[in-house]
C-alpha cells in the first residue's frame, strides 16, 4: 500500500480546523496545538510484588478497563478514552507501568467496566467480536513479549464483556497468571480483542510492563531508579475540536468493509499521554524504554545537535553488547531500550524528531507536525554521573542453525480490487479463523523463511517464541513469483530459490539478538531462527504450553491483523 489513504476533509485553515464529509464535525488542525508545552509524565508505577522479611513475593493485581476522560494537551478539551487502573480516578492512558521481579509470579485479574457502546467505529465485515457480543464491548489482554501459559496470553477469541456476562470461544479464566521466569526486559500489555484491536488499542488500552532481575542487572550499572529510568510510550492520533479521537468511519472499500482502512495515520504525536510534551532533564545519562504502540506508523527517531542512542535491548531482551546508532527505525509494537547521555549535548535544549514515511517505507514523507516527537530541556550544570555502559552486557546462547528440528514458509499476502484498493490482507493464503498449521514442538528451534510480497514493511510478531534473525534476501523477478505464489500458495512449488538471489541486507548490529517483533521488509525473504524455550536457561517451561487456546502469530501493524492477518500457533509434544 504505497499510497497513504487520507482523511476525505475540507480544510478551513483560517480556523485552524477541517470538516469531515464523513461525520460532518471538525477536525482539529494540529498546528493549532503548541508543541512542548506539556510535561511527560511517568505514568504510575504498580508494584507486581510485594517485599517480606526482605524478600520479594507474589502479589494479586486487579485491573479495570475504564471509560472516561483524558487531557492529551493543554489547549484540546478532555477526550473520551478507555483506559487501564486500578480504578476510575487512578485510569491513565497509557495505562500504569507493571513493575515484576524475575521468578515472582503476578496474578492479574482484568476487568471490563466498559459501556455498552464503543466510542470509535467498528467494521462489521471483518472477523470480530463485537458481532457475537450482545450487549458490551468485548476486551481481553495480551501481555506482549510474555513468555507464559496459553490460558494467561489474552487469545483473541478470549474475550469478554463487561462483568464477564458475555465470553470468546476460547475463554478460560478470570485471573491471568504471569509467572515471570523469563530473562529481564520491556514487555507491554494491550488489548486483543478479535478484530477490535486497532480500535481498543486507539482508544487508548495500552500499559508497560517491566521485568527486573537485580542480581543480573545491577552489576550492569546502566542509569536506574524512577527518575533517571523511563518508559516512553509513543503514539499517533487524530482529534476533533471538541477533543474526542477521530477515525474514519467510511472504509477505502465501502462496498465490500463499510469502514476498515489499510492504516491509521494520526496527526498529532503524543508520548506518554501527551502530544508533543517536554523533559526537563540533567546532564547525565538517562535510559528510556521505547515503545512505538501505534496502530501503523514507524517511527525513525533522531536528534539534531549531535547526540546518539546507545541501545542496550531489543523487544524483551538485552543486547550482548551496547551498539550506539544515530537513528532508531521502531516498527509498531517494537520496543528500543536506549541510554542517552544528555552531557554530552552542546546546547540546552534538543528536540526528538522522526523522518519514517507513512505508511513505510514507500509512503509520504513526514511533514512539520509528525516530524516532532518531543523536546528536552537541558540545565546548564554538569553533574556527577555514577552510572555506566559497560562494555558487555547480557550474554544469551546464539542462534544454533544446527538446531532446528524444521523448516516452515510463511508468506505475507495483500489482496486488492481491480482499482488496487485493499481488501484484506493474510498469511500462507488462509484467515485467522482457519485451522491451525503450524504446530511446533516444545523445547525445539524452527527455521522460518518469511516472503513479503506485499509492498509494506509488516512487523511480525510471534507469540510465546522468541526468534533471531539470520539474513534478509530479495527476490528477483518478483511480480513473476508473485504471480505463481495467488495461485498455487506454495513456496517450494514455486520454486522460491529461483527468485531468492537478489541482494542481501545486513540485519544492523543492534537487532541482531533475540526479538519478538521483527520488520519484514517489502519483497524480501527474511530468515529467521525461532525458538520455543527460555534462551537464558535450559529450563522446561513451568506451564503446559500445549494446552487451550494455543497461540498466535501475526503482523502487529494492528489493522493487517484485524483483517486477517494473523494464524493460530498450537504448540505441541
Amino acid at each position: 500500500m504505497e499510497r497513504v489513504l487520507r482523511l476525505v476533509t475540507v480544510c478551513l485553515a483560517l480556523f485552524g480546523f477541517c470538516v469531515d464529509k464523513t461525520w460532518g464535525i471538525g477536525l482539529l488542525s494540529p498546528s493549532k496545538l503548541k508543541m512542548f508545552v506539556d510535561e511527560l509524565p511517568d505514568m504510575p508505577r504498580t508494584s507486581g510484588f510485594q517485599v517480606v522479611n526482605g524478600v520479594s513475593v507474589p502479589k494479586s493485581l486487579t485491573i479495570g478497563m475504564f471509560r472516561k476522560k483524558w487531557k492529551f494537551h493543554r489547549d484540546l478539551p478532555p477526550t473520551p478514552v478507555f483506559a487501564y487502573g486500578t480504578s476510575k480516578s487512578k485510569a491513565t492512558v497509557p495505562g500504569p507501568t507493571i513493575e515484576a521481579v524475575h521468578g515472582v509470579a503476578i496474578n492479574v485479574t482484568w476487568k471490563n467496566y466498559l459501556p455498552p457502546k464503543h466510542i470509535l467505529p467498528w467494521d462489521p465485515t471483518i472477523p470480530n467480536a463485537m458481532t457475537l457480543a450482545k450487549k458490551g464491548i468485548p476486551t481481553v489482554v495480551h501481555l506482549h513479549g510474555a513468555i507464559d501459559e496459553p490460558e494467561s496470553d489474552g487469545n483473541a477469541y478470549a474475550w469478554f464483556t463487561a462483568k464477564f456476562k458475555e465470553r470468546g470461544s476460547a475463554w478460560t479464566k478470570k485471573t491471568y497468571h504471569y509467572s515471570n521466569n523469563q530473562h529481564p526486559g520491556n514487555l507491554w500489555y494491550h488489548d486483543h480483542a478479535m478484530g477490535l484491536t486497532r480500535v481498543n488499542l486507539l482508544a487508548g488500552l495500552i500499559g508497560s510492563y517491566i521485568i527486573r532481575h537485580p542480581a543480573v542487572e545491577a552489576p550492569l550499572g546502566l542509569p536506574h531508579g524512577a527518575q533517571f529510568d523511563r518508559p516512553l510510550v509513543v503514539f499517533d492520533r487524530t482529534f476533533r475540536t471538541d477533543g474526542s479521537l477521530y477515525m474514519n468511519s467510511t472504509g477505502n472499500n465501502p462496498s465490500i468493509h463499510p469502514q476498515w482502512q489499510p492504516e491509521y495515520f494520526g496527526d498529532a504525536i503524543i508520548v506518554n499521554g501527551k502530544a508533543w510534551p517536554r523533559m526537563i532533564v540533567r546532564r547525565r545519562k538517562y535510559r528510556f524504554r521505547i515503545l512505538n504502540a501505534s496502530n501503523a506508523r514507524f517511527f525513525r527517531f533522531y536528534f539534531t545537535n549531535g547526540l546518539t542512542f546507545i541501545h542496550v535491548g531489543s523487544d524483551s531482551t538485552y543486547n550482548q553488547r551496547p551498539v550506539t546508532v544515530n537513528k532508531l527505525l521502531v516498527a509498531p509494537s517494537e520496543m528500543a531500550d536506549v541510554i542517552v547521555d544528555f552531557s554530552k549535548s552542546e546546547s540546552n535544549s534538543v528536540i526528538l524528531f522522526n523522518d519514517a514515511a507513512y505508511p513505510y517505507p514507500s509512503g509520504d514523507p513526514v511533514n512539520k507536525v509528525n516530524s516532532k516527537v518531543m523536546k528536552f530541556i537541558i540545565m546548564p550544570h554538569q553533574e556527577l554521573d555514577t552510572s555506566r555502559v559497560p562494555k558487555k552486557l547480557v550474554q544469551y546462547p546464539s542462534p544454533d542453525i544446527s538446531s532446528a528440528s524444521r523448516t516452515r514458509y510463511i508468506t505475507m499476502y495483500e489482496y486488492t480490487t481491480k482499482s488496487d484498493e485493499p481488501t484484506h490482507l493474510n498469511i500462507n493464503g488462509k484467515s485467522s479463523e482457519d485451522p491451525v498449521t503450524e504446530k511446533p514442538k516444545v523445547g525445539t528451534s524452527e527455521i522460518w523463511y518469511v516472503i513479503n510480497l506485499t509492498d509494506d514493511n509488516h512487523p511480525l510478531h510471534i507469540h510465546l517464541g522468541l526468534f533471531s534473525v539470520l539474513n534478509q534476501t530479495e527476490l528477483v523477478n518478483v511480480d513473476e513469483f508473485k504471480e505463481c505464489m495467488m495461485k498455487l500458495k506454495d513456496a517450494k512449488k514455486c520454486h522460491v530459490d529461483k527468485y531468492a538471489r537478489g541482494k542481501n541486507i545486513a540485519v544492523v548490529a543492534h537487532e541482531k539478538g533475540w526479538k519478538n517483533v521483527y520488520k519484514m521488509l517489502p519483497g524480501y525473504l527474511t530468515t529467521i531462527l525461532v525458538r520455543f524455550s527460555y534462551v537464558h536457561t535450559n529450563a522446561s517451561y513451568p506451564f503446559d504450553a500445549t494446552s487451550e487456546p494455543g497461540y498466535v502469530y501475526h503482523c502487529h501493524i494492528l489493522d493487517h491483523e484485524d483483517n486477517v492477518m494473523m494464524r493460530p500457533l498450537k504448540l505441541v509434544n
